[in-house]
């Protein structure tokens, strides 16, 4: 067999399914990430020459391929919102920073060393991976594109909330992530070994030159785009959309050379990039670029994730797993949003679905894969096959209820706009 005829094959076939499968799977409850887990795992499963795709095996080439994924992604997810940052006008979005994602990594690191008997640092490790909405695969029930003038600015509270909350917060997930992997270095030397030095670097420094260094790269390319002195300079006249790649690399490269946390710095730089000349179509040209390729690795990781676990990533997995699993995704993260907005300005509707869509996906990779390689834990081939199979769940569960779930939301929010209003055209702005 030609194996190298048949990857580019199988390469090409996936690009040109991840162009149209968008379109052909319309309003199934049916996603992109499951249609290519699936191939994945059977493309790995029918032939054996294919290299094993197993992360433990490939931790480096796992660790940068989804650091690059995400934050492509996030790049996106910044330039996808229309709403101004501001205390009140992201009320929801702090409520799931500061009281649900600490409370799905407390549930969960409790599960972690309680019911499956993981070490202190690997339960944490595990609650710190899982505990981010991820910025990839909750594209389904995320803003979906900037708008332009003339159009509603306006974002419904559901996707507006999933989707800045992705963005925001690996600026919480780091943090923890560098505390189990501390505490799996200096399991004998006790907390005080290095709870100093995370409190003042890991849970401060770095989030304060992250936010900087997004700031700072946002507000210059945003001169650059659209205010040069020179109008050569000005990228905007020009609809060069690959520049999304260069302020994304950019603001993540500047922030880890200044020891900051690039994830946040991609999105702070996004969002700082999107406050100028909100409505020009530029910001469109940008986020359909980013879209587009963050697609394509998007494809690649699924594939190759579907093909690990078929390759053994789940093996040792057993009944305790998978209900932690279950109960995770089916209780804790729900449980934890419901609290964390409780008497805030969304509806009850809405809330349930904040709270259920906490999608986990190639964010989780990213951070076991790091922390693996940074690390010394004794459990990282559990942590492993217990995040691929909450990550497997969730791309089976959010998958099959995205589409009738956001639709009958959107019914719901038109039926009472019209009710109210007499105009459809209000209903982001209305509360279900």
């Amino acid at each position: 067999m030609n194996l190298s005829g048949v990857v580019y094959a199988c390469i090409g076939i996936a690009a040109l399914g991840a162009a149209l499968l968008p379109r052909l799977l319309g309003r199934l409850p049916i996603s992109m990430p499951m249609v290519f887990v699936a191939v994945g795992a059977l493309a790995f499963g029918l032939i054996p020459a294919l290299p094993s795709p197993n992360p433990l095996e490939q931790s480096d080439f796992t660790t940068h391929l989804t650091e690059a994924c995400v934050i492509i992604s996030l790049m996106g997810a910044g330039l996808a919102l229309n709403r101004q940052v501001g205390f009140r006008r992201w009320a929801t979005t702090w409520r799931l920073l500061g009281i649900t994602m600490p409370l799905s990594i407390a549930a969960l690191a409790l599960l972690g060393t309680s019911f499956l008997g993981l070490s202190t640092a690997s339960a944490l490790l595990l609650a710190a991976a899982l505990a981010p909405t991820d910025p990839v695969l909750a594209s389904e029930v995320q803003v979906a594109e900037p708008s332009l003038e003339g159009e509603d600015p306006e974002e419904d509270e559901a996707r507006f909330a999933l989707t800045s909350e992705a963005g925001l917060n690996d600026g919480l997930a780091f943090p923890f992530t560098y505390a189990a992997i501390a505490m799996s270095l200096s399991s004998t030397a006790g907390i005080g070994s290095w709870l100093p030095k995370w409190l003042w670097l890991d849970l401060g420094l770095r989030l304060v030159v992250g936010v900087a260094v997004g700031v700072l790269v946002g507000f210059l390319l945003r001169k650059l785009f659209f205010s040069a002195p020179w109008e050569g300079l000005r990228l905007a006249e020009h609809a060069e959309g690959f520049v999304a790649l260069a302020a994304t690399f950019i603001a993540y490269g500047a922030a880890e050379l200044a020891h900051g946390y690039g994830f946040l710095a991609v999105f702070v730089c996004a969002c700082v990039i999107r406050s100028a000349e909100r409505t020009h179509g530029y910001h469109r040209v940008l986020h359909q670029y980013v879209e587009q390729i963050e697609r394509l690795l998007t494809v690649l990781i699924l594939i190759l994730f579907g093909g690990a676990l078929t390759r053994g990533l789940l093996d040792g997995i057993g009944w305790p797993e998978i209900a932690v699993a279950a109960a995770f995704l089916l209780l804790i993260r729900p449980i934890a949003g419901w609290l964390g907005l409780m008497r805030g300005r969304t509806g009850p509707r809405e809330r349930t679905v904040i709270a259920f869509f906490g999608v986990r996906g190639i964010g989780s990779l990213f951070y076991v894969a790091f922390a693996l390689s940074h690390g010394s834990f004794v459990d990282g081939q559990r942590v492993w096959s217990m995040v691929a199979l909450v990550v497997l769940g969730s791309v089976i569960i959010h998958g099959v209820a995205a589409t009738p779930v956001m639709s009958l939301l959107d019914q719901r929010r038109r039926a009472r706009a019209i009710r109210k209003f007499g105009d459809p055209s209000k209903a982001a702005g209305t509360a279900v």
